[in-house]
This record gives structure tokens, sequence and C-alpha cells, in this order.
């Protein structure tokens, strides 16, 4: 019995028992490019992620546990052209080999018996790796590959030609760099001027099989859309991939569609360890287009300030050759001034095998001291041409920025115990000016030096000073023209940050450089520091990087500074705040438990309402430790994709303005916004100077007004309905408060005046108000008040009264009502009363008795319609169902009594004569033809039941 339970759960379970025959590969392109996105080949078994190729016990959970006779792989199958990971468990208790001993023994964790002794075959563990870690990282650096018309074969097993009718990318040219970190594999890419941005990336194998698919941004981040590049990552490459790309059988496919792709081959060269700027080379203006078709070239260039000046040059090209050319082909590489037009220096090499796809040059040369400055700032360039027919032949292009997607960010703290902290981050652009953020908390000094310095000497020797740039603790610029006095010591790590105090305090921090993916590709990091009630560590800091991606995913890049202790586990939370906050809870999401100081992950499965609040910068990212609670603590903030974010009804004027169904202009998406005279900050709300009855807010640069709408409300019994001077809507008040404020004007907008503050915004004692919810305006349906006596603000939403009609017939009469309507009634069928005229989408005032007069004269409280008076008699509102006309309550000395309509025997028989007559059936009736036909249905499975077992036991 127990081993049929175990097999029930192993079949409920998502795994592949049997495995057919590998397909054949299709073609490299599919028509239809709008599918989902592929997902990474990798196993779910539980909770747990599973690496291709790994094996492990089935762990069923309780009461099962651990199944040690049940082997499960994540094997790769082949799904059309796709390597798919699936889950393949079996049961290995008739492998088991027979023992030789008489009194076998079981062991603890294994299937087998065993004597003693013996070696046990039952033991599932992961093929342990023939290198370590540390070794595999440094085997898998330095990748590059070149994409050009004559690199993109279609890799089909039937045709291995190049092809430039099927291809309408075959003129496109592209160059990228890889670089495996800590199982991820980070990709950068050129592309020139002629070539779009592409749709989506494949990585691919040497028959065609898809290993990984991703779809690619159209608008790009931050980061990208300045520097001009092409970036992402390749998250937990599996180990049988891994060797792939170590024994060069890896392609990379940038694809535009159906007809148009370029692949290229990932391989390694040596040169990319010192590559400090790139140049991706097109056919000149001019050329045999017949030759140069499909041709390309990428330069790896490496430059030394020295004794001697130098510059290394690696090229990688194709189509330089004549078909008559087949060895020993002599070429001509120049560097050159791009507008002076003036040669620094030409060098000759010979390409002894010409190759259709790729060819492999170098050159070294002396410049001095001007020519690497030109370098530096992106006036030079690169030409490649033949010797025998320069004119037909030839290739060019400017020298850059290395293509790399990399971003230097430090820290900056303090040698000596302070509560002092900063950051800094900086990169190349696509002119080659560096870029650079600062951000300085807490320094006593409101106005530091900021200074860039090379640390790699015995002596620090200071290269660039930021202190102009720097106010009120923020410096965010450029240098224009960074020489390699600057850029030597930066690609070494070697750059060094420090601010300096008037006082003596110093805060120092060394730019490292990381690979940009996701996270990385946003307007700036955010600076966790530690909250000043909290007993720990000072000096303490973090630095987060975080991006939501277009599949809705959260990625995070945490370095935190300052631990006393290394190895402590420290937990990452993410706490959403509610947009009004008045009783509602805080919502706190575990993300990541780590020891370290660096940290670095994604999180699936945020709804659509966290997504909305990290959009609207409601949140917060705290790192805790479990002894001393929160230590590092900021408010979070970015860019949230339109698709994540929450769908609502076209009622919902609140969420549809607020997502407002543009995507955002980077350029405008941390800009202050100027109105009346003044800046206000992003997120801030105001009232108009020059109306109190408009109230403005800054969302994403750019100012919106609305006008204050003044909600009906009446006053109680004792109170006056007065507008205060300096205030727009009517404030109910007693004669007391009245008289003391109209003899102290400034009280109404001064902290002693009585009154309540919400949002930043001040409201008298007895106010109503409509609440303001940046960016979607005035939340009409719902009325906030501040109350006289205690000053509590309460904000409960409109209470819609009771439809009179089916649910499935009420409307609404405009987008922004917050209740529905039944359809009119024609004069001649009903004539409505005074009550029934008044519009069902407002928070009514009438002459009806008051709630708690309801109550306390025995009357009932109901969640829909409610309260009722005492006696009443209701049918049952469900949102799903409407009306439930087969149920009726009634309210009765304040307790409410439900019951459903019953249906003896002898009506439902004349229900069931009605309905073979034809007749009609009453509203009634209908409520009991349910009822009866569900008991005849039960009557008729009884007596099958019956007779089932009656037959059973005659045989």
């Amino acid at each position: 019995m127990m081993h049929n339970r175990l097999l029930l759960a192993l079949a409920a379970l998502p795994v592949l028992l049997v495995i057919g025959e590998a397909r054949r590969v299709a073609p490299l392109l599919e028509d239809d490019l709008a599918r989902r996105p592929h997902r990474p080949a990798e196993c779910m078994f539980g909770k747990q992620i599973r690496e291709l190729g790994s094996t492990w016990y089935a762990d069923l959970g309780p009461p099962f546990g651990v199944m040690y006779c049940i082997k499960c792989e994540c094997i790769p199958v082949q799904k059309k052209r796709r390597i798919v990971a699936r889950v393949q468990c079996r049961n290995i208790k008739n492998e088991c080999p027979k023992p030789t001993c008489e009194e076998p023994v079981l062991l603890p964790g294994r299937c087998c018996k065993t004597c003693p002794g013996d070696y046990s075959p039952d033991i599932a563990q992961d093929v342990p790796p023939q290198i370590s870690p540390e070794e595999e990282e440094r085997s898998l650096k330095h990748f590059a590959t070149l994409l050009t018309g004559k690199t993109s074969l279609p890799l089909r097993r039937d045709d291995l030609t190049p092809s430039s009718t099927l291809n309408d990318a075959y003129n496109y040219v592209a160059t990228g760099r890889f670089n495996f970190q800590r199982k991820n594999l980070y990709y950068s890419f050129y592309l020139s001027n002629s070539t779009p941005r592409p749709r989506s990336l494949q990585f691919v194998d040497m028959s065609g099989s898809i290993l990984e698919e991703q779809t690619i941004n159209p608008i790009g981040g931050v980061y990208q859309n300045a520097t001009g590049k092409l970036c992402g990552v390749w998250r937990r490459v599996p180990r049988d991939y891994r060797k792939l790309l170590r024994e060069e059988r890896l392609h990379v496919a940038l694809i535009w569609g159906p007809s148009a792709t370029l692949t290229g081959q990932l391989s390694r060269y040596r040169s990319l360890a010192t590559e400090q700027f790139s140049a991706l080379l097109e056919p000149t203006i001019g050329t045999d287009r017949s030759l140069m078709s499909g041709a390309g070239a990428t330069a790896i260039i490496s430059a030394s300030t020295a004794s001697a000046p130098s510059i290394h040059v690696l090229l990688v090209f194709n189509g330089m050759f004549f078909p008559s050319e087949i060895s020993d082909v002599p070429l001509t590489v120049q560097l050159e001034h791009l507008e002076k037009r003036y040669v620094i220096f030409r060098e000759d090499i010979i390409v002894g095998k010409p190759s259709i796809e790729r060819n492999i040059g170098e050159v070294r040369s002396a410049l001095s001291g001007t020519d690497l400055r030109l370098l530096a700032r992106g006036k030079l360039g690169i030409t490649v041409s033949s010797r025998s027919d320069p004119q037909a032949l030839s290739l060019h292009g400017a020298v850059g920025p290395r293509a790399t997607c990399d971003l230097y960010q430090t820290l900056l703290s303090s040698e000596a115990p302070s509560s002092a902290s900063g950051l800094a981050w900086a990169f190349l652009d696509r002119g080659g000016a560096l870029r650079y953020g600062v951000q300085l908390v807490g320094l006593e000094d409101g106005n530091p030096i900021l200074t860039l310095v090379d640390d790699g000497g015995k002596r620090r020797t200071e290269i660039e000073d930021l202190t102009p740039a720097l106010l009120a603790g923020l410096a965010n610029g450029s240098i224009e023209r960074p020489g390699p006095r600057l850029l030597e010591p930066l690609f070494s790590g070697e750059l060094g940050v420090v601010a300096a105090s008037h006082l003596g305090s110093v805060l120092r921090g060394r730019l490292i450089q990381k690979p940009v993916a996701d996270a990385r590709d946003t307007p700036a990091p955010i600076l966790l520091r530690r909250p000043d009630t909290e007993p720990v560590a000072s000096g303490m800091a973090g630095l987060v990087w975080a991006s939501v991606d277009l599949d809705c995913t959260l990625h995070y890049e945490l370095e935190i500074t300052g631990l006393a202790d290394g190895e402590r586990t420290l937990q990452l939370h993410l706490e959403t705040m509610p947009l009004i906050a008045q009783g509602a809870p805080v919502a706190r999401r575990l993300l990541e438990e780590f020891t370290g100081t660096v940290l670095e992950g994604s999180v699936t499965g945020l709804s659509p309402v966290e997504l909305y609040r990290i959009e609207s910068g409601i949140s917060y990212l705290e790192v805790r430790d479990k002894a001393l609670g929160a230590v590092l603590k900021a408010p979070f903030k970015t860019r949230t994709p339109l698709s994540c974010l929450p769908h609502y009804a076209d009622n919902d004027v609140a969420s549809v303005v607020a997502y407002n169904m543009q995507p955002p202009r980077s350029d405008v998406e941390n800009s202050a916004c100027f109105h009346e005279t003044r800046f206000y900050e992003e997120g801030t709300q105001w009232t108009a100077k020059s109306d109190v009855c408009t109230m403005c807010h800054c969302h994403r640069g750019l100012t919106s007004c609305d006008t204050v709408p003044c909600p009906v409300t009446p006053c109680a019994y004792g109170q006056i309905m007065k507008t205060m001077p300096g205030h727009c809507c009517p404030v109910c008040t007693t004669v007391s408060i009245l008289n003391e404020t109209q003899s102290n004007v400034t009280a109404t907008t001064t902290p002693g005046s009585r009154g309540c503050m919400l949002a930043g915004q001040y409201h008298l004692a007895g106010a109503a108000w409509h609440p303001y919810v940046p960016p979607a305006g005035f939340d009409t349906c719902a009325v906030c008040t501040c109350d006289v006596v205690t000053l509590e603000v309460k904000c409960p939403r409109v209470q819609c009264p009771p439809l009179d009609c089916d649910e499935k017939m009420a409307f609404r009469p405009d987008k922004k009502a917050c209740c529905r309507q039944c359809p009119p009634v024609p004069k001649s069928v009903a004539t409505p009363s005074t009550g029934d005229m008044l519009p069902r989408d407002q928070a009514t005032v009438s002459t009806r008795r008051t709630a708690d007069e309801i109550l306390a004269g025995g009357g009932c409280k109901y969640p829909v319609g409610g309260p009722f008076e005492n006696g009443k008699e209701w049918h049952p509102r469900i949102h799903s169902h409407g009306e439930m006309k087969c149920v009726k309550c009634k309210c009765k000395d304040g307790e409410v009594k439900c019951d459903r309509k019953r249906c003896p025997r002898a009506l439902c028989n004349t229900i069931a004569r009605q309905k073979k007559q034809g007749s009609h059936i009453s509203d009634i009736d209908d409520c009991c033809s349910v009822q009866c036909k569900r008991a005849r249905r039960h009557h008729r499975l009884h007596h099958h039941q019956k007779r089932t077992s009656r037959r059973e036991l005659r045989n």
C-alpha cells in the first residue's frame, strides 16, 4: 500500500520518465517571433532550482520525506530547436546488487542493503567538477565575437554555406564581449551606425539548437542609451554549456526578424585582458560592394603610458580578399586622425591562409603622448585595406571606449569611527567622457573637498578636482576629456575617490569594475545607511542597484562595507508601504539571507500592487540582523514596465491616470518641476500660490494641477459651516473654535493651530476633503475628515446604496462614478420616489435615519446594503452571483438570520410536470427548480450505487 502511495505521489510531480529520440534540428529561425520568452534550461523540483545534469534523491516532504530509492536527474530534452530541461525520476530499488552476506544491513540514507565494508551504488550526487570554481572562472574570461554576414552561417545540418539572399541582416555589423562571473555569462555588444537594435538574442550550439533565448528591451536602460551598447546576462549557465564555451563551440545570434539574423562564434582572445579601447569597422564608401558585402572587423586596442608610450591592436576581420588570393595576402593597417585626416602610423600584416569567416592580425607601434591623448578622446580611427587594391577592399571605424559593459563603483567610508558615509560611481559614455555620480551623507562640513586620486603608487597623486560639482552632498557631472593619466588607474582598479572635510573627517573608496546588466542599467544606485536608533558599528553603509525587467522580475545587487564581523548572517528585506497609511499594515518580504559583503539576486512573483508601490517610491530596502534588527535602510524606487503594473477598470481613474499609458522619458525621470517661480522635487505636492483651490504635484519632471473638489458633508449638531481664510472648502466648526481661529488668522497655517497633517498637507479641525494621491489626482470616491475633538484623520470610502436591479444590468454613468446605477425605468411602469431620484454615484445625505440610530433601535449590521432596520427582510447579494432570490434574510433584534427556501416533494413533482408540458414556471417555483433537479440527480446516483453494490455481492 505504501508503495502505491509513493507511485501516486511521484505521478503528481512534473517529471519525465521516458525520453524519446531527439528530433531533427529545425532551421535557425521560426516565423513566429511573438512567442513567450524562453525559460532557462534548468529544472524546478519542489521549490529548488536544479542545474542541468545534476542528480538528487526525491524529497516529497512530509509525511514521506526523502525517498532514497527514487533517483532524479535534470536532463536536456530537444523540443523542436530548443533545449529544455526536464526532471527524470526512476526507482533504483531493482538496480540494487545482491548482497554477498547472509545478513545485509540497510544504512541510513541508502536504498540498497549492503554488507559491512561493501560499496553502496545508490549514492545520488552531482558529477564532481574537473576544475575548481576559481579556475573555471579564470578559464572562461576574455571571449569575444565578430558578427557579420560572412560569419552568419545558417547553422543547418544540410546547408553550411553563407547565403546573402536569405538574410536581410547580411550587411549588418556587430561585435561582442563576454565575461563569466559566478556562473553568470555577461555579454556586451557594439552595433554599427547602420545596424538597428535587435529584437532578441540566442545562444546556440554547433548544430543550431537554442540553448538560451532572451528578448531585448527595445528602449534600453540609462547606461545602454548613454553608451550605445547592448548589455545583458545569461544567469546560471549549466555545466555542460560552460564546457561548450571553454571549448569555443558556442555561438551567439542577434535576431531582427524571421529573415534577419547575425551569428558569430565565441572565441578566446588573450588581448582582452588588457583592452582599453575598441573599434568596429565597416566597408568604406566607394569599395566594391560585390566583394565587401557581409564584411566587417573589430579591433581590440590597449595602450601603455610607460617610459615609451605604445599601442597594441588586435584585429579580427573578414571580407578583405579577392577570390584569387589564397595565401600570404598582404594588408595595410593604419591609425589616423578622424578630423585632420593625417596618418599617425601605418603597418603591414600578412595573412597566411585567408578565411571567409574570421582572420586575425596584430600590430604594435610607438605613440607620442599627444597621440595617446587623442586616442583617449575618441579622435582617432583605424583603417584596414588591401595592399593590391585599397579602393576596392577597405574597412574603417572610429576608436572608442572598450565594448565591455562595465561600470565602476565604490562605497566611501572612514577609517576612524564616524557616522558619515557615501558612494561613488562612474562609466565612460559613447563619446569617451567619464560620467560620474557621488553622494555624501553625515559629514560635519557642508562643503568638503572631493577629488579623484591615483592610489597605484607609493604616494597618492591627485588627478581631478570634483569639488565644483558638489552641491548639498551630491555631485553629478562628467569629465569630457579623460586622458591616459586617468583611464589607466581606472581600468586597473587603482582610481580612488576622496571626500575630505575641513574639520578633519575623510571618506575614501576605490572604484572597482562591475559588469552592467539588469540592475546596474538604472540612473543611480541607492545608499543604505544605518538608522540612528540602532546600536551597530559606526561606518557601516551599503550600495544597492535595483531594476525591474520586462518579465516583472526584480533584480538587485548589494555591496556592504564596515561590517565588524564579515561572517555575520544578514537578511535583505523589501518593505512596501500602503498609499494611505492610516491603519494599513506595512508589507515586508524577505528577499535573501546572506553572509559576506556582496549579494546579487532576483525576485519573481511580485504582485502588481507591490510593483506599483516600488514605482511610486513608497518602498524601502532594509538589511536586518536577527539580533540587532534593522542595521541599514533606505527608500527604494525604480522604474517598472507598464505591463507589470496592475490593470484596472476604466472607472478606476486613480490607476488609469497613474500609469499614463506612456513610458516615461529617461531624460526627465529624476528631474525637478518648475511652477510659479520655484522648483519642486520629484513626487512632491503643493498648493498653488495663485489659487488655494488648486493642488499640484511633480511626476516624472512634469507639473500637473487639479482643482480642489469640495465634498458635501453635513455638520453635526452644534456646529456651523464656515469658509476659513486661506482655505478652499468650508469647515464644520464650533463657535468657540471659530472665534479662536478668527482672532488669529495665521494659526490656520502654523503648527500651533488645531488641525491634522496628511501627506504633508495641513487641514483645519473639522475639515473634510477628498484625498490627493499623486500622480492620479483627487480620489473623489473617498472623503477624509479631521475630527474636531480628537484631531484624528479618517478616510472612509463612499458607501454605495443597494441596487434595485440585477448587478449585470447596473452601469456607471461616467468613468469617474464611484457607484453603479440601475437603468432608468419607463414612467409608464413605475413612478420613482424622491429618494430614487438621487444620483447613486454620490455619498447621499438624506433624511433617512443614521446608522447609529438604526442599530440603536434593534437594527442589524450587514456588509452589503446594511445596516437594516429591525424587522427588515431582504435577499442577500453576492458579487459573483448577484441577488440570491432563493435565500431570504431577516433582521430581528440586532441578529441576522438567513434561510433557504424549502421545496417539498409535492412542489418538485408539480415543477416536473410543468416542464414536461412546457408551461411557464413562476419565480418562486424557479427557485425550487434548481433544488429539485439537484435532489433528483442525487437520488439517481444513490440508486445507481445501491444497484452496483448488489451486483458485486452476487458475483
